[in-house]
């Protein structure tokens, strides 16, 4: 009897993790089109890590505010590994191994599309496919959350 117990209690759990992971997801993509703002966390204006923080809050979960501190919480996920909610980090900058960026994965179509959503400095909100050269050049790390 205990062994069906926790069965069901660990149903559970894996389903509310499943609609955090939804609620995420969808608050994210909320946000599309929303204009990139150093230190936004609004639709007047929204950073990378802000993006994230927000996205991550509406599911009633807690996460670091910022991308290098968002880069050190959760579990290590190997870059052919990725799945929707984990969070991928870049380093955008001169400094090769500093995270100055952070987005979430949505999707992965396949092995050579992953999409993931963050805020560009450049076009705002958006969704951007992780396999071009520009974005696997600055991949330095995963981490899951879910």
């Amino acid at each position: 009897m205990i062994g069906s117990l926790s069965g069901c209690v660990s149903h559970k759990k894996a389903k509310l993790r499943e609609r955090q992971l939804e609620t995420v997801i969808s608050t994210a993509r909320s946000y599309i089109g929303t204009p990139y703002k150093w230190g936004g966390v609004n639709r007047s204006g929204m950073d990378c890590s802000g993006l994230l923080f927000v996205s991550f809050k509406s599911a009633g979960m807690d996460i670091p505010r910022t991308s290098a501190m968002q880069s050190e919480g959760g579990g290590k996920v190997k870059f052919r590994k990725l799945r929707p909610g984990d969070l991928v980090f870049f380093a955008m900058g001169r400094k090769r191994r500093k995270i100055t960026h952070v987005g979430l994965v949505t999707e992965v179509r396949g092995n050579n599309d992953v999409r993931f959503i963050h805020a560009s400095s450049s076009l705002g909100v958006i969704e951007t496919n992780i396999h071009t050269d520009y974005y696997t050049k600055k991949f330095r790390k995963a981490r899951r959350y879910f």
